[in-house]
């Protein structure tokens, strides 16, 4: 069973026996990574606990390689790169049993006068929570992230510049228990301590891609199964190095399947019972039909929020699992958008996000996309049957550059999220952008250095 959270007195009760000592506090960055600071437990206790702490508020307005890039309001030279505070959420205060000594709050970003920071991946979510709260309703969730697995370690992958390296896997093991027994070592120890932290663990199985894997957690509210998700993501990485292996997240890692990471929502009122089922065609409630169609409307002009990166929009081929058509379906995994389940477990699948996905944020815009289609009652096309990918319908955005066009011009976005976060993350993907044109690629010196 998932270890209970942890609380304050059970914190100081094992930091007075020994058993604790260093308390780590995260923030979730623009690039769904954790940052933060490690804590002595005594100092957290004693100061951290009830007031936060501070952290420079570059944290959200840097690139990747955390390079300080111009165009961000809220954080610049000019105005001296002061601090934001990171405030614990202590519902989320747990163990981190694959660090000696070590448990982990997550914390929400404000400003020194309790306001909050606008961009914070966290709070853009809980903006969108409360939307639904007004209404009596409450969002499920519930992810599920692909990873490619390699025996080379991080260092030895960046030391050959990330080629020929060695898959876990040397053929598709999709479903394969022998594949997946292969490394399973890797993946017990994930398992187990993803179960020790607090999570849910459902399931794992192996993937298309050489040494593809995918491990599945139960799904809870939105924000919580967010908060694990980063957890998660970091917490493999580190398992992984521990073991001299190295795993990767990235949507398009090489020329075979990318990693998705299919995001399933439920709506639920306050009396617990499902939104979005009814009486209608396939299970749908009218407000489900509408919530539905909303994400379906608003898929284009919110990709920037699923899709965030260049390589995000390498897995979008036909055939591969990953969707080319904006189309909803009944259990049609060639669809954007797959019906799921039926009564209580009707959920909305959208296979749109990559591994890559700040999951918040991809969150996020599916309460967005269908309060648009609530509030706007937006009728519901007929389920598409059969292979979307040969249909004649829109496309999912193709590049960064598109999506960038299509989240800056969205009057949806807009309102949805206001100007701020609208000019923050389009700052974001300009500087992404830039980067990438600037680069000479591997293709271009093969193409390029002796024939032209």
């Amino acid at each position: 069973m998932p270890t209970p959270p942890l609380t304050l007195d059970a914190l100081a009760a094992l930091a007075g026996e020994g058993a604790i000592d260093t308390v780590i506090i995260a923030i979730t960055d623009m690039q769904g990574r954790l940052q933060g600071k490690r804590l002595s437990a005594r100092y957290f206790l004693e100061e951290v606990a009830a007031h936060g702490s501070e952290g420079c508020n570059y944290l959200l307005a840097v690139d990747v390689d955390m390079n300080t890039v111009d165009g961000y309001a809220m954080s610049s030279w000019d105005s001296g790169y002061g601090d934001f505070v990171m405030r614990p959420d202590l519902s989320t205060l747990r163990l981190l049993p694959w660090q000696e000594g070590a448990a982990m709050v997550q914390a929400d970003v404000v400003w020194a006068d309790g306001s909050d920071v606008a961009a914070s991946p966290r709070q853009i979510l809980r903006r969108q929570l409360d939307r639904l709260a007004a209404r009596g309703w409450g969002a499920y969730v519930g992810t599920e992230l692909e990873f490619v697995v390699f025996a080379d370690s991080y260092e030895d992958a960046w030391r050959k510049g990330y080629r020929d390296l060695t898959p876990a896997n040397q053929y598709n093991v999709d479903y394969s228990l022998l594949g997946g027994a292969r490394v399973e070592p890797l993946l017990r120890r994930i398992r187990n301590g993803m179960t020790g932290a607090g999570l849910y663990v459902e399931s794992a199985k192996g993937e298309c891609n050489l040494g593809q894997h995918e491990i599945v957690f139960r799904y809870t509210d939105a924000l919580t199964t967010c908060d694990n998700h980063v957890l998660y993501k970091n917490g493999a990485k580190e398992i992984a190095a521990q073991e001299g292996m190295a795993l990767t997240f990235m949507a398009k890692p090489n020329d075979r399947e990318g990693n998705s990471c299919h995001v399933h929502i439920s709506l639920r009122g306050d009396d617990g019972a499902s939104v979005l089922a009814g009486d209608g065609p396939h299970g749908l409630s009218p407000l489900g039909e509408r919530f539905v169609a909303g994400q379906q409307a608003a898929l284009r002009d919110l990709t920037l929020l699923y899709a965030p990166n260049i390589n995000s929009y390498k897995r979008y081929q036909p055939g591969s699992f990953a969707p080319t058509a904006i189309k909803w379906g009944v259990d049609n995994r060639t669809c954007a958008l797959r019906l799921v389940g039926h009564g209580p477990s009707l959920r909305v699948e959208n296979r749109v996000p990559g591994g890559d996905v700040n999951p918040y944020l991809a969150v996020a815009a599916l309460i967005a996309g269908g309060l648009h289609g609530i509030d706007h009652d937006l009728p519901l096309e007929d389920a598409y049957t059969g292979n979307a990918y040969a249909s004649d319908a829109p496309t999912v955005v193709p590049t960064l550059r598109a999506a960038l066009a299509d989240w800056e011009g969205s009057a949806l976005a807009r309102e949805a999220f206001g100007d701020e976060v609208v000019a923050h993350y389009a700052n974001n993907a300009r500087v992404e952008l830039a980067a990438y044109d600037g680069a000479v690629t591997d293709w271009e010196l093969y193409r390029g250095f002796e024939r032209l």
